[in-house]
């Protein structure tokens, strides 16, 4: 067991060889090369499918989402920190700048508490489905575009904390974020999944609205207890793992498929959107 003070200051930027940040993970390099494959695959994936999945939701003028004011938020998030990967290798293996170290530290501390945007998602859906009478009161995008001016401030300001005052300011935070998500996001399914059995008793098919909804909801939860989920639940014991199964095996790993988020949530998107005119992307 070892105390959080190694924790605090465990990133060394001039390791001697690119595949692990401590040199006491010379003896298991393999999840750092997890690490870095999955930056590349954000990349080369996550990026693109980003920077579509806003263009699509820019360009489209029928058949427009409410939620899609939340949907451009994280896929301007998620494509930006995609995009981070080239800075951020280059710097660990070549430059070993501090500026650059904090700066990426910083879009860490965006992307961690990113689900917040899930949950304008499915809180839209939940309401559209649950709410449907108070939902048409506020259709209207500004009531959106506030709440997500919102959430924006609450990244910066859990992005610079963590950049300024390192990890473990912010790590009761990042899991307490992340419950609050998988929570809210868990009574959402159960109560949208209440509402279309009810609605359906007797019926043969559900309707597509509210068909879209459930997918939407199913999705996102899927995308928090696949992506999120794993390293909120490895933090309570953190203190009975060795350095070296913590640091080099085990936190890498996870935190590495947080990050897939990156990628996966783009792609998800992508499937549901429907080929019209011979273009690659059309209504969702």
């Amino acid at each position: 067991m070892y105390n959080r003070t190694i924790y605090a200051n465990s990133t060394n930027l001039k390791a001697p060889l690119p595949w692990y940040e401590h040199p006491e993970c010379s003896v298991a390099p393999y999840g750092f090369v997890f690490y870095f494959g999955v930056k590349v695959f954000n990349f080369a994936m996550g990026a693109p499918c980003n920077i579509l999945v806003i263009w699509q939701i820019i360009t489209r003028k029928n058949d427009a989402s409410t939620s899609d004011i939340f949907i451009l938020n994280l896929a301007l998030l998620d494509a930006s920190f995609s995009l981070m990967t080239p800075l951020d290798m280059v710097n660990r293996l070549v430059l070993h700048d501090d500026r650059i170290f904090y700066f990426v530290r910083f879009a860490y501390g965006m992307k961690d508490v990113g689900p917040l945007f899930l949950v304008c998602i499915c809180l839209d859906r939940y309401m559209a489905v649950v709410h449907p009478v108070l939902f048409t009161t506020y259709r209207d995008g500004m009531a959106r575009v506030c709440v997500s001016v919102l959430v924006w401030g609450l990244l910066l300001a859990h992005g610079l904390t963590k950049s300024i005052l390192g990890v473990l300011s912010v790590a009761e935070i990042f899991s307490g974020v992340i419950l609050f998500a998988f929570a809210v996001m868990l009574y959402c399914n159960i109560s949208i999944i209440w509402v279309l059995r009810r609605s359906v008793a007797g019926k043969e098919a559900m309707h597509p609205v509210k068909k879209k909804a459930l997918r939407i909801v199913l999705i996102n939860l899927g995308i928090i207890v696949v992506n999120y989920l794993p390293p909120v639940a490895l933090m309570p014991f953190v203190s009975y793992y060795t350095f070296v199964d913590y640091f080099c095996k085990i936190s890498i790993s996870v935190f590495s498929i947080m990050d897939l988020s990156c990628s996966i949530e783009p792609l998800l998107y992508i499937t549901k959107m429907e080929r019209v005119e011979g273009r690659c992307c059309g209504s969702i």
